[in-house]
């Protein structure tokens, strides 16, 4: 579960680094990266990091836990 919480953290990184390049430069850098007949993997990278922010969400319910178990063993 830890590796597929670091993986899916690090396809979010990602991809909100290429949302913040689009934003302040309108430089979408995965589509730069792989266009032409390597398309078809941008999209594949897209979909992995939507797959991996719908997991993220999953991490809410730790994050409220932890703080809980912080709390309770003072």
């Amino acid at each position: 579960m830890k590796t597929t919480n670091i993986l899916a953290l690090t396809l979010v990184i990602i991809g909100a680094l290429n949302w913040g390049l689009i934003g302040f430069f309108g430089f979408d850098l995965v589509t730069t990266l792989f266009h032409g007949s390597m398309f078809w993997l941008a999209r594949v990278i897209f979909a992995l990091v939507g797959l991996a922010g719908l997991w993220c969400l999953t991490m809410y319910h730790s994050v409220g836990q932890e703080e809980h178990m912080r709390m309770t063993k003072q």
